[in-house]
């Protein structure tokens, strides 16, 4: 059973459940290394178990957990974006676009920044 099935069938709105599905599926075509993983009842990536990106859901946006590392590394192209913030997350706004541009940039850096991290969360 896919692990992210329940986060997933709790999505009321079909469009809402249909773009994480496709924000899902674009993370584990262009990072078929990263593990699924449910913690604290949202859904998130991991690798060589530390955490990389989380995802969770409002009923007006999705909203990214990078780290405040990655936060701060992706500024700009928040920014750029356009997408309301906070010091942890990137909201993104149901009827706007997802730029995948800036969610590469977050999990490369997560990848590469905790390479040799042997925590889940960065200390």
């Amino acid at each position: 059973m896919d692990i992210f099935a329940d986060f997933l069938n709790k999505i009321e709105n079909p469009q809402h459940r249909a773009r994480m599905e496709e924000v899902f599926e674009w993370i584990e075509q262009t990072f078929p290394q990263l593990e699924r993983k449910v913690g604290w009842n949202q859904p998130m990536y991991t690798d060589h178990d530390t955490y990389i990106i989380g995802f969770s859901v409002s009923k007006k946006h999705m909203a990214v957990a990078p780290e405040r590392a990655g936060m701060i590394h992706c500024a700009e192209a928040i920014e750029l974006a356009g997408y309301d913030h906070t010091e942890l997350l990137v909201r993104i706004p149901w009827g706007s676009a997802v730029h995948y541009d800036m969610l590469q940039k977050m999990i490369d850096f997560n990848i590469w920044d905790k390479a040799n991290c042997t925590t889940f969360w960065r200390k």
